[in-house]
């Protein structure tokens, strides 16, 4: 699981899912692109953070450090990243972060990984329905609490729906699907517009019906609450861009 500390979690999969329509095949440099893109969505990395090593990155990926070294290259060259000289120097997230994210959007790929990610939760809540015991969801219940006291807040917002797309892959599929949700969130970060905090809002709501159809073992009313959440206007789930840090 990536942790407020900046941990990625191993990662020793070349593919764990298939090419998206639009999106292309995952690789180790995408791999990259997405975890840091979702460290910044979950504030463990924030604009003009420096990054770990490249070692210490490669480590954690569970990738090779070369393929690692240019992944963050390229994000240098996409103005993602910024490189800096020096005794104080290294690989920083770039201050114009926010700014940079929208010139990275691609619709159409977003919407070929959003829908990835609804087939992934539709399939994990039918499997889950009526199994789940209601200390389990806890967790997730917290989450959608906290998203409803959060306000209008944009950037928290963002970061707790989702949370509670990862919490919801590991709690209903284990730590190896939690990371398949890590990556398909992290791409959505990068290719999309973020919804506004009223989107989010509703969201949560279908997320709160969700959990109720689901501990209560209703399957269809629980795999129709996760299609609803995903059919929400504005945005596939997990798109960000500039608004997030407003």
């Amino acid at each position: 699981m990536v942790s407020s500390a900046g941990k990625f979690g191993p990662y020793n999969q070349a593919a764990p899912f298939p090419a998206f329509s639009g999106a292309g095949p995952q690789t180790g440099a995408d791999l990259v692109r997405s975890r840091i893109a979702l460290l910044v969505r979950l504030s463990a990395l924030r604009p003009g953070d420096r990054l770990p090593d490249t070692g210490r990155l490669a480590e954690q990926l569970g990738i090779g450090e070369m393929t690692v070294r240019r992944a963050l290259e390229g994000m240098c060259q996409d103005g993602l990243l910024d490189r800096r000289r020096g005794r104080t120097g290294g690989t920083f997230v770039s201050a114009d972060w926010h700014a940079v994210v929208p010139a990275c959007h691609d619709p159409a790929a977003a919407a070929a990984v959003d829908a990835f990610l609804l087939l992934l939760e539709c399939g994990l809540v039918a499997h889950a329905s009526g199994e789940v015991a209601a200390e389990h969801l806890k967790g997730l219940r917290d989450v959608v609490d906290r998203t409803r006291e959060a306000g209008p807040d944009p950037a928290a917002l963002l970061e707790l729906t989702t949370r509670f797309h990862l919490d919801l892959a590991e709690t209903l599929g284990g730590p190896a699907v939690r990371e398949v949700a890590a990556d398909l969130l992290g791409r959505l970060s990068l290719l999309g517009a973020p919804p506004d905090a009223d989107a989010i809002l509703r969201r949560n709501r279908c997320c709160e019906r969700l959990l109720t159809h689901l501990a209560a073992g209703r399957t269809d009313r629980a795999v129709g609450a996760v299609k609803e959440l995903h059919a929400t206007t504005s945005g596939p789930v997990g798109q960000t861009g500039p608004d997030a840090a407003s």
